[in-house]
């Protein structure tokens, strides 16, 4: 085996987020000073992928939540956009490069998902070209600064996982999430309307279309704030909302349900909604943005 360090770059930035370190460390400063930390600290997050122009905003109010002097290991569960997957895969890299500073992979946690057989190794390649993991690096760098050289991460790929998976994987990681020094974000956007999208629900009730969309959000976002994985499965097969993260969303519920079995209080709250246009007819297209945390009492 040789010992040469496996980089991952910041594939996407200079597209999706700015590629200059100070510029994206103003941007990022901007937004969270906008957010109100109501609930720190969080033991889990929701937050959106998008480029930054569009999610930026909206993502500041679940990292407001972070508290960098208890968390050791940020495990981020994004969903895989490229690539066919029915099980969760890990990456091949030890470091995880953003314009701010490199990130540490845990190994020895890697080492002991490993051991499970449940995870598969994705390509470097797919690593680079896959934005739900890396869309969260910068801002979990910048939530984390006070501490930089104290923690690691842990990415996980999320593939289309079946019910039964989700509850496995929700299983094998809730004694991570039970560990107050560890955070878990994960990565969705929500509804994703238009045609090119191929999903134009719209129940006129609610007025305009953007309406019907942040009717359907919102719901949504409710049943996840119940924290009951079968609602949240039961909501998808009736609207199928588009939401890509709903494996990681899933994943997460099953672990909440694990730990609420040995009488471990939680509860999850959205703190900002958002939209990337208002939709008011067929031709319009438009994502969702939510940003929420979960707290353990």
């Amino acid at each position: 085996m040789s010992n040469r360090v496996v980089c991952r770059e910041a594939s996407h930035a200079g597209s999706w987020y700015s590629a200059s370190g100070s510029q994206l460390n103003a941007q990022l400063e901007g937004w969270l000073s906008q957010a109100q930390s109501t609930i720190r600290p969080a033991r889990a997050i929701i937050a959106p992928h998008a480029g930054y122009t569009y999610c930026g905003a909206c993502a500041a109010h679940a990292y407001k939540q972070v508290d960098p002097s208890i968390t050791r290991r940020v495990f981020i569960l994004g969903p895989s956009h490229h690539v066919p997957l029915s099980r969760c895969a890990l990456s091949p890299a030890d470091i995880y490069r953003t314009p701010l500073y490199d990130l540490r992979i845990d190994q020895k946690v890697y080492a002991d998902l490993w051991k499970t057989g449940l995870f598969e190794r994705m390509s470097l390649q797919t690593d680079e070209d896959e934005h739900s993991i890396e869309m969260h690096l910068p801002y979990t760098a910048k939530a984390m600064e006070s501490h930089k050289d104290e923690f690691s991460i842990v990415p996980v790929l999320v593939g289309a996982l079946s019910e039964s998976k989700e509850q496995e994987y929700g299983k094998l990681l809730s004694k991570y999430l039970a560990d107050p020094s560890n955070l878990f974000i994960i990565s969705s956007d929500f509804c994703h309307w238009g045609q090119r999208f191929r999903y134009t629900y719209y129940d006129e009730s609610q007025g305009e279309i953007y309406r019907s969309i942040e009717h359907l959000d919102k719901m949504g976002m409710g049943i996840i704030e119940q924290l009951d994985p079968m609602s949240f499965t039961n909501y998808l097969k009736k609207y199928r909302n588009t939401i890509c993260g709903r494996h990681p969303i899933g994943v997460l519920l099953n672990a909440v349900a694990e730990l609420r079995k040995s009488g471990l209080e939680m509860n999850f709250t959205f703190l900002n909604y958002a939209q990337s246009s208002e939709c008011r007819n067929w031709q319009d297209s438009s994502v969702s943005y939510a940003a929420g945390a979960l707290i353990v009492h």
